[in-house]
């Protein structure tokens, strides 16, 4: 877990947390753990799945928050490239 810019808050890190989901399905995948630990590992992986989609909900919800306030209208990715011609 890592500090938020504030240091209010403990929060987990969304990159390392799906880079260690990545892990955990790759040797999942292999297929060559007993089953006691391919079940540990399954369960590492859900806990992650539940923290990374947290994540994005608070993200989202950050977003949502923002574009609320008035600010300016976001340019659409494909728009903004189009001004380079």
């Amino acid at each position: 877990m890592t500090r938020t810019n504030r240091g209010d808050t403990t929060t987990p890190d969304f990159e390392k947390s799906l880079q260690e989901l990545e892990q955990l399905v790759a040797r999942l995948e292999r297929g060559d753990l007993p089953l006691a630990e391919s079940l540990a590992l399954f369960e590492q992986g859900v806990a992650l799945t539940r923290s990374c989609h947290g994540a994005l909900a608070e993200a989202q919800q950050k977003v949502s928050v923002l574009l609320q306030q008035g600010g300016p209208t976001p340019v659409p990715f494909d728009a903004a490239d189009s001004d380079d011609e």
